[in-house]
């Protein structure tokens, strides 16, 4: 239990340590269409940011593009190829602090 802890809180820690430049529009596009035969929706719980979240009222997923961390797990762990993965536009995105 100890351990989980410490994860966390480093975890939280290196968090906190990334700035965003948010784009205007979003460089993650879900296939709603593909997205709603996945059973697993594995986005939801790969990705370290917490981008993908399932709206309870229409069952889609919504996209929190504004958190990305651009690591790309969503596109590769989606069994239904659903996610069209760009970079953002040149200078939006994650910034990775040093410190």
């Amino acid at each position: 239990m100890q351990n989980d802890k410490e994860n966390s809180k480093s975890i939280q820690n290196k968090l906190s340590t990334v700035k965003y430049n948010c784009d205007d529009s979003t460089h993650l596009i879900v296939s709603q269409e593909k997205c709603a035969k996945c059973k697993d929706k594995t986005c939801t719980y790969i990705c370290p940011a917490g981008v993908y979240s399932v709206d309870e009222n229409t069952g889609e997923i919504v996209v929190q593009y504004e958190n990305c961390l651009e690591c790309g797990a969503c596109r590769i762990a989606c069994p239904k190829h659903a996610i069209d993965w760009n970079y953002p536009h040149a200078g939006c995105g994650v910034i990775f602090k040093n410190n």
